[in-house]
């Protein structure tokens, strides 16, 4: 799949707010500073195009980016150590729910955890929320080249061990564009009708 066209990101806090062009949408969750913005950058292949924030709990709101004007990647606010009051948090978490439950145009849900460390206790519970709803789910492993090769089998089964992975997980790097085309194929896969 090329990316052919990325428009500005439609930003939404109610379900008024969201597209309603009934294209097909793929969430991306994760936790604060995972790395969200570069995994969209570097799957549309713009730099800069999500802004990349060095401060967590940039994102406040859904953020609907139309891509090729037949699909949706949706960027949700990162959980986990943001630094936002309880109170936002728990807006947030209405928010994501509500979106997650209840949005019919969602195909897939990409959750990006931080390859480098044993998934937290925040990664444990979305994965366990997700599964519960028997949402379609990759894992995402980001900063995969920043594990060394010798460190990578030990670090595979602690993931899957952590979050008892019923699902294959997908490594990515932003820098070697590893996992870049699997993404695209699991997106393309919907577009064409499973």
């Amino acid at each position: 799949m090329q990316i052919e066209s990325v428009e500005e990101p439609i930003s939404a806090i109610r379900v008024s707010q969201y597209p309603e062009d009934n294209n097909p949408e793929f969430l991306l969750l994760g936790r604060s500073n995972v790395g969200k913005s570069s995994f969209i950058n570097t799957l549309i292949e713009r730099k800069n195009f999500a802004r990349v924030s060095s401060k967590p709990g940039k994102t406040q709101t859904l953020n609907f980016y139309h891509i090729n004007n037949n699909f949706y990647l949706v960027d949700v606010p990162g959980y986990g150590f943001a630094n936002v009051s309880k109170e936002m948090q728990k807006k947030f978490g209405i928010m994501i729910e509500d979106y997650l439950i209840n949005r019919k145009n969602l195909c897939h849900v990409f959750l990006l955890i931080d390859y480098r460390h044993k998934p937290t206790e925040d990664d444990i519970l979305m994965y366990s929320f997700l599964k519960y709803y028997k949402l379609n789910i990759t894992v995402v492993a980001t900063k995969y080249d920043k594990v060394t090769k010798n460190s990578r089998a030990k670090q595979d089964r602690l993931i899957k061990d952590t979050l008892k992975l019923e699902d294959d997980f997908l490594p990515w790097s932003t820098i070697t564009k590893k996992g870049r085309q699997e993404v695209l194929e699991i997106i393309e896969k919907y577009l064409k009708g499973n």
